[in-house]
């Protein structure tokens, strides 16, 4: 079998085990190991298949067994496990994908054991902290970087070995960045296979006393938790851990939180990259579109479908302090990798130090990457990229980047750089750098940069193609069956919902919102909040019966009688709509926006002289924006007042005219007999379309039937339309 064939056949088994088809999954299997001569396995599926069978017969003839369930978890699970054994296996001798050729490399290098490892890195540990020992520091760099390599390249890791491994990360003495990047090794080695010692050991993690190693396993649970999300439940020893992790951190469900918003703010990469093709546009005035066309409804009728927001808790959203403060920290300095900083950072990874993948997530050190000589002569430089690293919002990764830009610099050009250094800059960074962090809990400074050394290692990492990219799930660990029980308070909840809203994720909110309407079924703002978020993805019918369950619980909501008004527009119903706009008018009589919509329904309907009524009134009190005057002009023509129509087409001309004035301006000469005026019009109106006749004509035709009723006979229309093409 070739690598893609593989790789589709041992998809297809883990489609096939998440949707509990047993049976098919077993065959599968028995196929890619005969594909792949991987016979040496053939017992274990056999006992996995008679196991099954028999397990089945008991159930087929009644028999009852309290073991059935865990039965049936153990054979799923192993048979998850022979599919990841097979896959790696397979793979192992051709696969140019990163994590097999690292692996035969690393393979080809001395044997050396995490225990040997352990000792090597407290050796030169000791030595550092004796004696302060650059080579010592070096060395310990470079062991940590085999650690690294060993733990995410390693196969499915036995007993002695996760005891190792949980030997180094309970020691205290190591540098924290130890901790670190055995998270991260296990967070990719999980991602290329899952292995539940791997899990476990992430669980050690997050109960480390250090924070930074913390944090960051807590985001590595997190993901593994959903990728592997059909498969985590066959473990009771996951569940039971997290149970106890939950249990003793109380701030288990701030912590959840905080890493649903930063992957919030990771989407946003992607809707920026993908702006023209995923952006809303507008929604279409479901109205006839010829009158939509004729009265510029995109500025008459801001109410109809607006993207306005309800003010009431719209201002609730914004004049959150806390959430206005985090917002403006994640929005303005960091958008996880899709803001002004990683524009900058983005062609600064191909330094040396980057080809290796653990460096990508190694904590930024500075006195790490200097040596005596060059800390002497750029003294000042140095303590100011110091400053500024630790004073921002920088992942790891860039601050790396900042670093080796500058030392990348000629000594020339570094002397100058070192002259030009504004000493006053420097002191005040240093001096407010405790204020410009110090405000910022730990635990969302930690994540956020976390999140985004790992967004720039998945998206810039030269061989980013060969890692599974987190980044395209949506990673909504709120609605993870696992972690529900933990994060299921209404705060929590709410908290994530209007992050969502925010962002315009509305079919995120919108689940939440659901979810908490089945326990708050009498808040109204929580129906206008899912009536918003459904008018917005689409679903118009579904919006209307939020906003009318919201109007019964607070009928005095203005918001939601002109959103219930738009909703019966939108869906060609303007009788039902001038019901709810007049009870907008009772509730503000002096609203214009109003006014012109009644105008309008009353136009659908057709009822021409009422819908002048509205228009000539909002006329009367909006003497500035003139936005009544097509609507008067075009109901003035459909109701016969030509003269009244070509005075007011006459004062449309003489500000800022479209194409379709011109063209209603021509329908009112040649019904008031003026051919002369009406050609010259409509000459101005194929100017307007940058000569396009088709265009023009598209319109025209439009209103052919319009000209008809007005008297304009139907042979007499070629004749003018000739006429007007030996004019342009």
């Amino acid at each position: 079998m070739t690598i893609q064939e593989i790789t589709k056949a041992y998809n297809r088994i883990i489609g096939r085990l998440d949707s509990k088809e047993l049976k098919n999954a077993f065959d599968d299997l028995q196929g890619l190991m005969a594909g792949t001569n991987q016979y040496a396995f053939q017992d274990k599926l056999n006992e996995l298949q008679d196991t099954y069978k028999y397990m089945l017969r008991y159930r087929m003839d009644g028999v009852q067994d309290p073991m059935q369930r865990q039965i049936y978890q153990q054979i799923q699970s192993s048979a998850y496990e022979l599919a990841d054994t097979l896959k790696q296996k397979a793979l192992a001798v051709d696969s140019p994908l990163s994590f097999y050729s690292r692996r035969r490399a690393f393979k080809m290098q001395p044997s050396v054991s995490f225990k040997q490892i352990h000792q090597i890195l407290s050796k030169n540990r000791d030595i550092e902290l004796l004696s302060g020992d650059i080579t010592a520091k070096k060395q310990l760099e470079a062991e940590v970087l085999v650690l690294f390599n060993k733990i995410w390249l390693s196969g499915f890791l036995v007993t002695e070995e996760k005891i190792d491994i949980q030997d180094i990360l309970h020691d205290r003495e190591l540098p924290y960045s130890v901790g670190c990047q055995i998270v991260s090794a296990l967070l990719l080695g999980l991602e290329e296979a899952f292995d539940k010692e791997k899990m476990l050991l992430l669980f050690d993690a997050a109960e480390n006393p250090e924070q930074e190693v913390s944090a960051r396993a807590f985001v590595a649970l997190l993901i593994i938790l959903y990728k592997y999300r059909k498969r985590t439940e066959l473990y009771p020893q996951i569940g039971n851990r997290l149970n106890a992790l939950a249990e003793t951190n109380p701030a288990f469900p701030r912590i959840v939180q905080t890493i649903t918003l930063r992957f919030i703010l990771a989407r946003e990469t992607e809707k920026i990259s993908r702006k023209l093709q995923d952006e809303i546009l507008p929604e279409m005035m479901k109205l006839d579109p010829i009158i939509g066309k004729k009265l510029n409804l995109k500025d008459l009728t801001p109410d109809a479908l607006s993207n306005e927001m309800n003010p009431e808790w719209q201002d609730a959203l914004f004049s959150n302090k806390e959430l206005n403060q985090k917002m403006a920290e994640f929005s303005e300095l960091q958008m996880e990798g899709a803001d002004v900083l990683h524009s900058t950072f983005v062609h600064l990874k191909n330094y040396p130090f980057f080809r290796e993948v653990g460096n990508w997530f190694l904590p930024f050190s500075l006195s790490s990457l200097i040596d005596g000589e060059e800390d002497s002569q750029f003294n000042s430089t140095w303590q100011l990229i110091d400053a500024m690293t630790q004073a921002s919002y920088m992942c790891n990764s860039d601050k790396y980047s900042l670093f080796f830009s500058m030392k990348q610099f000629a000594k020339e050009a570094r002397g100058l750089v070192e002259q030009q250094v504004n000493h006053e800059l420097a002191e005040y960074v240093q001096q407010n750098k405790e204020e410009l962090i110090g405000n910022r809990p730990a635990l969302e400074l930690i994540v956020g940069e976390y999140v985004q050394d790992l967004y720039r290692f998945h998206k810039l990492y030269p061989s980013h193609l060969d890692f599974d990219d987190i980044f395209t799930y949506p990673l909504d660990f709120h609605n993870l069956p696992v972690l529900k029980p933990f994060i299921s308070d209404a705060e929590s909840l709410t908290a994530i919902a209007e992050y969502y809203l925010r962002k315009n994720y509305f079919q995120d909110a919108l689940v939440i919102y659901r979810r908490l309407l089945d326990e708050h079924s009498e808040n109204d703002v929580l129906y206008q909040k899912s009536g918003y978020c459904r008018q917005m993805s689409g679903d118009i019918e579904g919006a209307l019966k939020d906003y009318l369950h919201a109007d019964l619980l607070n009928p005095q909501s203005k918001w939601v009688i002109r959103r219930i008004a738009g909703c019966y527009r939108t869906l060609k119903q303007p009788e039902k709509a001038l019901e709810y706009y007049h009870r907008y008018e009772a509730l503000s009589p002096k609203n214009l926006s109003v006014q012109i919509s009644i105008g309008h329904c009353h136009l659908e309907l057709k009822n021409y002289s009422e819908a002048l009524k509205y228009f000539f009134k909002v006329d009367y009190l909006d003497t500035e924006s003139h936005k009544a005057w097509r609507p008067i002009a075009w109901c003035s023509f459909l109701t016969g007042k030509y003269d009244q129509a070509r005075n007011y087409y006459k004062k449309i001309l003489d500000h800022q005219p479209t194409m379709q004035d011109y063209l209603n301006a021509g329908h009112t000469e040649w019904v008031l007999q003026n051919m002369n005026a009406a050609l010259e019009y409509y000459r101005k109106a194929v100017r307007e379309e940058k000569g396009d006749w088709s265009k023009f004509y598209e319109q025209f035709e439009q209103d052919v039937p319009d000209l008809k009723n007005a008297g304009v006979e139907e042979e007499e229309i070629p004749l003018v339309l000739d006429e007007l093409r030996y004019r342009l």
